[in-house]
Order: C-alpha cells, then sequence, then structure tokens
C-alpha cells in the first residue's frame, strides 16, 4: 500500500510517495530504502544505536538531555523570550556571510539531541544533501535546510554564550496553556507562567487562528535564525522562513498541538514543514555517522547563498 501526500506548491504541484512498509513516525512514513532516483537513505538508528527521539531509552547522553529539558521548561518563561527578542533584534553582535557562520558550527555540540554528538556542520550538510536529492528543483529548501540550525552560535561567547537551555531543544509557545505533548511534560509546572491566570487557559493571550507570526514561541536558535534572515532582507519564499523558525516545534507538527492559534498561511506553510521534519525525514532522519565531502558541495551552496541572502548579515 502507498500513500500520496500533498505537498504544496511553489510553482509547479508535486506529490510525495511514501511506503507504507517501511517505518511510521505518526502519520507519514520513513522510507528506508533508497529510491531509483537516488533518495536519500534513512538510517534506522541513531548514532548512539537507538531509535530516534527516544527520550526514555538509557543512553550516555539521556540524563544529561533530561537534566537539559528540566532547565529549559523551568526558565523559558514569556516575560524571559520577550527580553530575549527584544536584545537580539538589535543584530549588533558581528557581521560575517552564511557561509562563515556554517564554519562557527564546528565548535557546537547540541546538548538536547538524543541522537547526535557531532559537530553542527555535518548535520547541516547532510540534511541539505538528503533533501537536494529527493527535491532537486527546489533549491530554497535546499538553502533552508543548510541555513536551519545556523542560530546554534548564539552558544559561542562572540553572540553571548547563551546556555544550552536557551539555544537548543524543542519549542512550545508561551502566553497560553502548555499542552501534554511538550517533551518531559512533568517540568514545566515548574515554569512561572503554569499558573499564571493570564497564560493558563487554552488561547491564553492570543486569538484562535492569531497566526504564529504573532505567537511568543521559546527563544532558541530557531527563533534567532528566523530573525536575522527576515531583519537582513533574504528573498527566501514564505515556507522557507517558516522551516526555519518551526523546525524544533514538535508539539505543533508531529502532535498537531496549537493549530487553533494558526492562520491560512500557517497552514499552508506547514505542509512544509511535516515534508522537512516529519514525512520525509530530512532534519530528524540525516543525523548519522555518514560524513559530508564538504569542499565538493561547498560551490553549490554559495550559489545558492549568492541567490537569496546578502554578501554580509548583521547578526
Amino acid at each position: 500500500m502507498t500513500i500520496i501526500i500533498d505537498q504544496p506548491s511553489l510553482g509547479e504541484e508535486k506529490k510525495i510517495t511514501c511506503n507504507t512498509n517501511d517505518l511510521i513516525l505518526d502519520e507519514c512514513i520513513l522510507v528506508h530504502e533508497s529510491e531509483s532516483n537516488g533518495g536519500f537513505d534513512a538510517p534506522e538508528i541513531n548514532a548512539f544505536g537507538n531509535s530516534f527521539r527516544d527520550y526514555n531509552v538509557e543512553n550516555e547522553r539521556q540524563k544529561s538531555v533530561e537534566e537539559f529539558y528540566k532547565l529549559n521548561h523551568i526558565n523559558q518563561s514569556y516575560d524571559f523570550v520577550k527580553r530575549m527578542r527584544e536584545e537580539y533584534r538589535k543584530l549588533d553582535k558581528v557581521e560575517m556571510s552564511i557561509w562563515e557562520c556554517c564554519e562557527l558550527l564546528n565548535d557546537v555540540v547540541d546538548d538536547s539531541d538524543p541522537d547526535l554528538d557531532e559537530p553542527q556542520i555535518e548535520h547541516l550538510l547532510q540534511t541539505a544533501e538528503a533533501i537536494r536529492k529527493d527535491f532537486p528543483d527546489e533549491d530554497w529548501l535546499h538553502l533552508t535546510a543548510l541555513i536551519h540550525d545556523l542560530g546554534k552560535v548564539l552558544l559561542l561567547p562572540v553572540f553571548g554564550a547563551l546556555p544550552q537551555w536557551a539555544v537548543v531543544g524543542d519549542t512550545f509557545p508561551l502566553g497560553c496553556g502548555f499542552d501534554e505533548s511538550i517533551v518531559h511534560y512533568k517540568y514545566m509546572k515548574d515554569n512561572p507562567d503554569y499558573s499564571n491566570s493570564l497564560y493558563k487557559s487554552k488561547n491564553g493571550v492570543y486569538s484562535e487562528g492569531c497566526g504564529l507570526e504573532n505567537v511568543m514561541i521559546s527563544w532558541g536558535h530557531d527563533d534567532y535564525m528566523y530573525m536575522v534572515a527576515k531583519e537582513n532582507g533574504t528573498t527566501l519564499p514564505a515556507a522557507g522562513l517558516f522551516v526555519i523558525r518551526f523546525h524544533s516545534f514538535y508539539p505543533l507538527h508531529r502532535s498537531g498541538a496549537y493549530k487553533h492559534l494558526m492562520n491560512e498561511e500557517d497552514a499552508e506553510n506547514l505542509k512544509w514543514l511535516q515534508i522537512f521534519n516529519v514525512c520525509s525525514k530530512y532534519d530528524l532522519y540525516s543525523k548519522s555517522k555518514v560524513g559530508v565531502d564538504v569542499e565538493k558541495v561547498k560551490p553549490y551552496y554559495m550559489s545558492l547563498i549568492e541567490k537569496y541572502f546578502p554578501a554580509k548579515l548583521r547578526w
């Protein structure tokens, strides 16, 4: 049996074919075997020999991952995110190119990730090359895949050396009730917003259908990179910016929570986000020990950077 998933079009309409004989992730299917067109061969296990995003299995990173989420959930409040957005919207840390920022990630390891313990540059290129093979005509999506995690430079001294809990990990909305689909939800009860009457209801300070653009999301690399791209005048389509900002928003794109806050444009862009994160294995399931020849692929991505971004960006 084969499931056909409608894919949003930014030009010609396409469809994605998912094989139901392979691993099921929620409503979507991950294809384990390479397609005849040379598509990405998704690994079945992560770098530690376990299933992806398994937050219960015991391994060498699991205890540190749970401790990370405890700190994240306690400290990511509405007021904290508001302060971070105001501070980093100034874009006064440094000026550099997209590729220079990619190279900075060689020094970054994500403590919230139970699947990977290698430098982030490997993950960026794995993701971009994987999606490039399956969507050769969507160059904006290739570049989106390359830059989606660049905001993790917030961990480095020149960007303020923010703690891991303020940079990485799954994201969630502030200013409304916390959904139980949030990973390690038990720690949300220690968040100062949990008992705030303004934020406890389903909508909280928002109105239904207000649009995710107007929703405060927990602060981290996603929101920061979205801000950098938008404020520097990127010509990436709206779907690309949506993927950058919400690729860690697992309660939405994996569990279907918070859809009541979305507007029509969000609904269209969510299709691309699900392709990126859920249905087509590009972000999560490209995290393997298989390396990428950086020098071989660099010219292609440099051409995309030149197409969609200025030579230097304010960060």
